[in-house]
């Protein structure tokens, strides 16, 4: 099984590592929904995380490996830590670097025939969470979530 948690910190801090594929999708989903559940989260906090946590790792299974690198073995890692304030993900990957909170999203269209594909997920992240950052961290795209609670 390719999950892990720790439990290191005074408050709740959780990791779960993920194959570098779609299949890391689902398994991150039923993961922070049962952190949820397990810690209390409000309905919007739980829903805006989902959301964000979804897109952020699809892109990042979708097209950070792709094409493969035979020199590195790709590796996804989501760890939480929360407490009575704040919900904080952290989505790592050693894939290609890429930061999707650079630029601004495409602007918002009257219909959809005239939308452009791309950049609407960082939008919607945006309009949940309280924070979105990258940073490249020794080889590492770290993409870092936080939903204030309190």
């Amino acid at each position: 099984m390719p999950t892990t948690a720790r439990d290191s910190m005074p408050d709740s801090h959780d990791t779960l590592d993920l194959p570098a594929d779609l299949g890391a999708v689902p398994l991150a989903l039923q993961w922070i929904e049962a952190l949820a559940e397990r810690q209390g989260w409000t309905p919007r906090a739980t829903f805006g995380l989902t959301l964000s946590l979804d897109e952020a790792l699809t892109n990042v299974v979708s097209y950070a490996f792709d094409p493969p690198d035979t020199a590195i073995v790709p590796a996804v890692t989501v760890s939480c830590r929360a407490d009575d304030r704040r919900i904080e993900l952290e989505l790592r990957d050693n894939g290609r670097p890429y930061d999707p909170t650079a630029g601004d999203p495409p602007p918002l269209v009257a219909c959809l025939d005239e939308a452009d594909v791309g950049g609407h997920g960082v939008r919607l992240m945006r309009h949940y969470l309280d924070t979105l950052a990258y940073r490249r961290q020794d080889g590492w795209n770290c993409l870092t979530l936080v939903m204030k609670i309190a």
